[in-house]
């Protein structure tokens, strides 16, 4: 379910597509779902936000009238299925599916019709209470506006997660009416429908409550990015990798890190970023969709952008930034240079303030590539404007703009030559 707005984030933007460790909030349920092995997904959505799930199955509720209604609202989608129904709220970042795996075995053992998540947090807020008979089985479902002081001093609270058995859920949400001012349809209330029904419904409850807590507003998006943080990073170095200071790494769900790499603090790895064993990431670095290879050095304060590669052992250095680039074995950009669309050979040493100039002299014309090859020495406060090729073995001298192709084993100077005015200085000195 993900047609609320989410009126309490206060945004535009409706709350279930806010981005989260490089995903947006829906998101990080969909994988939990599909990890899960769910056969059929359906998302339902807001008419404003239907065209927001590409490659999903996706329902719309055209009015906001309660979650009762959003779970109908998916019910043309699943005509004809005869299955168990999973019901899942779009705003919970911290499902897993080893969680929803326990939930559906929980159901399918006690042949229930329904079957409620529970957990206890330490603040039960405004959950929804679980009220339980004598023998510990589901009596009902109380919302903590309406509960007493008795059954709000329970600590046991709805998760608003679910597994129907759809010959029972389709049906009872035919019988639901609306019990509030506001004209909405709970499905809370199909449970309670169930149990008065003497169907059984049985509830399962979660031993983490970080794994079944909704977001609401910005505070607790931004806790939940932490404990996301955390379980990612524990993860990471349970698998061999070194991360000095994990509460100021920040590693998104698909960067893949191999054993042995060694993390310093304030580093962000996003998108589909690969590192290899060896690789030594220094403070204040930002890589997004980048390959980092074997023992490779980068940063500290480096901003690695989509499409570069750093092969064995190369060096991306002290306030360097790289673009689509490709970075041969052993070479280095050590310092302050910026690095787009260009290729550098093996054991080449790019000098400090070096920039490869990409952009194309006429609006409209596509960016072209700098060449650099193997064992090439530039100097220092180096422009290279594309497209450029620089032999093997070539030098560049300090200063220089170099605009057409070098030789192997070249030196290319591209520069005035010096000259000194003797005492022009103290003349207008003055002026």
């Amino acid at each position: 379910m993900a047609a609320g707005l989410g009126t309490r984030m206060r945004s535009a933007l409706p709350k279930h597509l806010h981005p989260l460790l490089g995903r947006r909030l829906v998101d990080w349920v969909i994988g939990a779902a599909r990890d899960a092995g769910v056969d059929r997904l359906v998302v339902v959505t807001s008419p404003d936000a239907q065209d927001s799930f590409p490659g999903v199955e996706v329902a719309v509720q055209e009015r906001p009238l309660g979650t009762g209604d959003a779970v109908r609202a998916a019910r043309t989608s699943l005509d004809g299925f005869e299955g168990d129904v999973l019901v899942l709220n779009g705003d919970v970042p911290g499902l897993t599916p080893e969680l929803l795996t326990a939930l559906l075995d929980t159901h399918r053992r006690e042949r229930a019709a329904a079957t409620v998540l529970s957990f206890e947090p330490a603040d039960a807020r405004a959950y929804g209470r679980i009220v339980r008979d004598g023998n510990g089985h589901l009596e009902r479902i109380v919302e903590a506006g309406d509960a007493s002081d008795e059954e709000l001093a329970r600590t046991e609270v709805n998760s608003g997660i679910y597994v129907f058995a759809a010959a029972k859920l389709w049906p009872t949400l035919d019988r639901l009416q609306p019990q509030n001012v506001q004209g909405e349809l709970y499905i809370t209330d199909t449970l309670g429908l169930l149990v008065g029904d003497g169907e059984p419904v049985a509830v399962h409850v979660a031993d983490e409550p970080f794994e079944v807590e909704g977001i609401n507003t910005r505070v607790e998006l931004a806790a939940a990015a932490a404990g996301l943080r955390d379980r990612i990073n524990d993860a990471h170095m349970l698998a061999g990798v070194t991360i000095v200071d994990p509460a100021t790494t920040w590693i998104e769900p698909d960067v893949q890190i191999e054993s042995d790499v060694t993390i310093h603090p304030f580093v962000h790895l996003r998108g589909a970023t690969r590192v290899a064993s060896g690789a030594e990431i220094h403070p204040h670095t930002v890589a997004v969709d980048v390959e980092i290879g074997a023992r490779a050095v980068v940063g500290p304060f480096c901003y690695l952008r989509p499409g570069t590669v750093l092969e064995a052992q190369s060096k991306a250095g002290t306030f360097v930034e790289m673009k689509n680039s490709r970075i041969g074995p052993d070479a280095k950009v050590p310092h302050l240079s910026y690095i787009g669309d260009a290729e550098i050979g093996e054991r080449t040493n790019v000098g400090a303030g070096n920039i490869t100039a990409n952009y194309p002299h006429k609006p409209g014309l596509p960016k072209t590539r700098t060449r650099i090859g193997k064992d090439v020495r530039t100097g220092v406060q180096n422009a290279f404007v594309a497209p450029v090729e620089v032999g093997d073995g070539a030098w560049t001298a300090a200063g220089s703009v170099i605009t057409k192709d070098v030789p192997a084993d070249a030196l290319a100077v591209a520069r005035t030559r010096q000259e000194n005015k003797e005492g022009y200085a103290a003349r207008h000195r003055d002026d």
